[in-house]
């Protein structure tokens, strides 16, 4: 759009804008034909003499007076219609793109001036060939020099029209963007509220928060410096419905030049939850992982959700998106987050939706996700009162350091759920924990490491101890039987023995008779004996 200096004609009476058209041209020329008739002579304009020589100037004087009186009566009396001003695409445009700024006013309007503020004259303007109701100020390429407050206004065969309501036109993308985050979570339980944090590093008099699909901003606050060094501002936002999207972006500027903006943030989307049956959360691997380990987060429900998501507490990032995956009996999905690095770390949730529904279900239960060797010291572990103990025992599990150590966990290989913590104790020159395990049983068996965290970084973890192997015998778990084992015959028993009863004293009289007939047998052989003898 090219700059117009304003021309120079005539100015109309009581107005403050320069007059283009056939007002002025009437006040020159004594034309009655063509002209506007001005209001009547007053009767104290007639008395007076009646000399023909000092009539005619007379005369002459007043009919100028009523041309020139006449179209400005007119004027007041009916005010013309406003003009309304507004911008394609949008109020924020980035840096170099194109864009339009309409004016609208009246059919009758014959020439459209641009006005910005600040800038004396019209920043440009349109005559028109033929009356029309609207035209168009194009800008080629956006930048900081078109960025600025506008009005409009028009120019009809009476006079100018009033100006515009104000446009405001803002060019982004000339500082560095900053960043949108929600706190604590982008995830919002339907009708709550959440705050948005705008920050940067840069200096910025202020933030603007911005809604999708609105042109006109949601909210823009002061700047404040965090305890961090990094300016931000804090947004309340809500209530919020599952009904709408509610996706936003920030930008910060300087007070120096309030319609140049930075580079948008990246877009946080929030994520409303309701009540409907919450999945759970699972870490095949374990909660403790290593650097460079590859990691996969499985959300299961038993609901039948066909969208799941996973929302990490603090990130800046939006959360991640599946669709449902096929599973035996359970709906669910896999997210993969790649190798682990330290920024892996911290408390996870996952979240169920049906396709047909815009909220989401209630969150799982957190996950946290621990990142070990993160810290440069190993601690020691031991175990009182020994590495092999009989079930029933009481055991400690010690887990010690010489250096600085705010909370130590244990980790047992294999388990699912978290490790257990305890905060240090420090004693004679030692930081430790004392992990008690009373009685323990062949379930507490295993393998066990121990890790030192910090209060400022608490999802890093120090390298892992040597790994403490734990026997339990079994020894006292054969003192006294299993309670759900009823000894034979016991009154409780429920079986009945008729049968093996029987059998048995079947067997037992066939016994005994046959021991009968072995008995009768060997005294018959007896008694032959002697008759052979004596014969």
């Amino acid at each position: 759009m090219q700059q117009q200096e304003p021309a120079s004609p005539a100015a109309s009476p009581g107005s403050g804008h320069p007059v283009h058209g056939r007002t002025s041209l009437c006040m020159a020329l004594p034309c009655l034909s063509s002209c506007p008739v001005g209001n009547e002579v007053p009767p104290s304009a007639q008395s007076g003499p009646e000399e023909p020589d000092a009539m005619t100037p007379t005369l002459t004087a007043l009919l100028y007076l009523g041309l020139s009186v006449g179209p400005r009566t007119r004027v007041h009396a009916g005010t013309l219609p406003k003009p309304s001003i507004r911008a394609e695409p949008g109020t924020s445009i980035p840096w170099w793109t194109p864009m339009t700024i309409w004016c609208q006013g009246s059919l009758e309007a014959q020439e459209y001036r641009l006005l910005k503020e600040g800038h004396p004259g019209p920043w440009d303007t349109q005559k028109l060939l033929e009356p029309g109701d609207k035209v168009n100020f194009s800008i080629i390429h956006m930048t900081d020099d078109y960025a600025g407050r506008y009005r409009c206004d028009y120019l009809s065969p009476t006079n100018w029209s009033e100006p515009s309501d104000p446009l405001e036109l803002v060019m982004t993308g000339f500082h560095g963007k900053p960043q949108l985050s929600a706190l604590p979570s982008p995830v919002v339980a339907s009708g709550g509220y959440v705050t948005l944090q705008c920050a940067s590093w840069m200096t910025f008099y202020r933030f603007v928060l911005m809604k999708e699909g609105e042109r006109q901003p949601s909210s823009t606050l002061d700047s404040q410096e965090a305890p961090s060094g990094q300016f931000q501002a804090l947004f309340l936002v809500g209530p919020v419905t599952p009904s709408l999207r509610w996706t936003f972006r920030c930008y910060g500027y300087y007070s120096h030049s309030p319609y140049v903006w930075s580079y948008p943030s990246h877009p946080l989307e929030l994520l409303v939850s309701g009540v409907s049956g919450k999945p759970s959360l699972l870490a095949p691997q374990g909660p403790v992982v290593t650097s460079g380990q590859n990691l996969t987060l499985q959300c299961r429900s038993d609901v039948g959700y066909d969208r799941f998501a996973l929302s990490k507490e603090g990130a800046h990032d939006p959360p991640r998106r599946l669709g449902r995956q096929p599973q035996a009996e359970l709906s669910g999905a896999d997210f993969a987050l790649g190798p682990v690095r330290p920024s892996i770390g911290g408390w996870y949730t996952c979240y169920g939706r049906h396709s047909l529904s815009s909220e989401w279900s209630a969150p799982s239960d957190p996950l946290d996700i621990l990142v070990a060797g993160q810290l440069p010291y190993t601690p020691s572990l031991s175990v009182q009162p020994g590495p092999t103990v009989t079930s029933g025992e009481n055991v400690t599990l010690r887990c010690q350091s010489q250096s600085a150590v705010d909370t130590f966990l244990l980790s047992k290989e294999g388990a699912a759920g978290p490790p257990l913590r305890l905060r240090s104790k420090s004693q004679t020159g030692q930081h430790q924990a004392e992990f008690s395990v009373s009685p323990v049983t062949s379930a507490h068996g295993g393998t066990y490491r121990c890790f030192g965290s910090s209060s400022t970084t608490p999802h890093l973890l120090s390298q892992p101890s040597d790994p403490l192997e734990l026997r339990v015998s079994g020894t006292a778990d054969t003192v006294s039987p299993p309670q759900n084992e009823s000894a034979p015959g016991s009154a409780s028993d429920p079986r009945d023995y008729t049968v093996e009863n029987v059998i048995r004293m079947g067997v037992a009289a066939f016994i005994l008779v046959v021991l009968g007939i072995l008995l009768l047998e060997a005294r018959h052989s007896q008694t032959r004996t002697p008759e052979a003898a004596s014969s």
